[in-house]
């Protein structure tokens, strides 16, 4: 890192089970959201890891809960996503935008390009349901960056093993 960066961490709070009932309580929350397998863990190329998508949403009227909502009916058409659920039990947890305003003061779009080029750099590739290619980098310059705590995906990492 050049020059004296600040860090901050990102740790997850406690996952839930990916159910509607638990899916409810996020409507009208924006941030950002993780879907991962509850034993599965892909082999990325870097490593293996039990996340399979980072998600975000940017405003209150497609909240986390709405969006959530559509990869559980199948609305969203991620076809992924379903079809991990058919074979697996899948959770989430989230990170809710509010609480990161006071040191991220760029757009909820670019907070997920920095989860997710920050996990291309530690796996390899994208998260194996994120099929969109080509996430614009970063262009403006952080004087922080954030330590995120990618191990709470690895097998043993969260609280449901």
């Amino acid at each position: 890192m050049p020059g004296k960066m600040n860090q901050y961490k990102i740790y997850f709070d406690q996952c839930k089970e990916f159910e509607t009932e638990n899916i409810k309580p996020l409507m009208g929350i924006c941030g950002l959201y993780f879907i991962f397998l509850r034993k599965t863990e892909i082999p990325y190329p870097f490593g293996k890891s039990r996340l399979i998508y980072i998600g975000m949403s940017e405003k209150r009227t497609n909240s986390i809960g709405n969006r959530l909502l559509g990869h559980y009916n199948g609305s969203s058409g991620n076809e992924g996503l379903l079809n991990y659920r058919k074979v697996e039990r899948l959770y989430f947890t989230y990170l809710n935008f509010e609480m990161l305003k006071r040191i991220w003061n760029f757009r909820v779009e670019d907070l997920e390009s920095y989860f997710i080029l920050d996990f291309v750099n530690k796996y390899g590739v994208y998260p194996i349901c994120n099929n969109k290619s080509g996430f614009e980098v970063l262009k403006k310059d952080l004087n922080f960056y954030f330590k995120i705590d990618w191990k709470y995906f690895e097998k043993g990492g969260s609280n449901n093993e």
